[in-house]
């Protein structure tokens, strides 16, 4: 049976309503964790570390019931429940892009912390600028840990996904903080040396895709 709803907000606006849905804590980040497909319990909750399997377990029902997400089984041989993004859920892409892009202005965002494999590529498809892509067309693939990516990069968006990267034009090796550095921090040099990335590849492509990304500037008051 499905429970009644606790509301929070006694008001028609779809301001109000997106919170109603996705405003508890976690539960949008779970959301970030499913745009790339879908995912095994255990793996949404290694990708936010600081969750416990008890309040994931409830954000997990309360969007389900909200219909944002559904439970699916892999076939044979896996044979696993994973949680998978509803089409109406998938639509929560670009709020969330908006909003991330409006939130790293603030001067108290902190690019050194934790990021997840899913958020890293999220913030990808998020900064991406046509109008410093030029003529950049190539497929670019990353692996993190146990994460893989591929895509193609051109003027229309990075489409990513997940997925085998081999023979992709150029490949980033690397955690999702140090891929994030190397494209927003300008340190793919310095990460190379120390170890932490490796790029498979046209190295030179590698070059060019980084300065293809740019943060919005930090809001200042006056």
């Amino acid at each position: 049976m499905k429970r009644e709803r606790r509301r929070w907000y006694d008001d028609a606006c779809g301001t109000a309503m997106a919170l109603e849905l996705v405003g508890e804590r976690w539960s949008l980040m779970i959301v970030r964790e499913l745009m790339f497909g879908p995912r095994r319990f255990s793996e949404i909750k290694a990708a936010l570390p600081g969750l416990s399997a008890n309040v994931l377990t409830q954000r997990l029902e309360g969007l389900e019931e909200s219909g944002i997400l559904t439970r699916e089984k892999l076939p044979p041989p896996a044979n696993a429940q994973v949680y998978a993004l509803t089409p109406w859920g998938y639509e929560a892409e670009k709020p969330i892009q908006l909003l991330g892009a409006w939130a790293v202005r603030s001067p108290e965002h902190d690019p050194t912390l934790p990021l997840s494999a899913a958020s890293a590529m999220m913030s990808l498809r998020t900064m991406h600028n046509p109008e410093l892509t030029g003529d950049l067309d190539i497929i670019v693939g990353f692996r993190m840990s146990d994460d893989a990516f591929v895509g193609r990069y051109n003027r229309d968006g990075i489409d990513l996904k997940r997925g085998d990267p081999s023979g992709a034009d150029v490949i980033f090796n690397g955690p999702p903080t140090a891929i994030a550095g190397a494209v927003y921090g300008g340190a793919l040099a310095e990460l190379e040396a120390a170890g932490v990335l490796r790029i498979e590849g046209d190295h030179a492509l590698a070059e060019a895709f980084v300065t293809r990304f740019v943060l919005p500037p930090k809001w200042t008051e006056g």
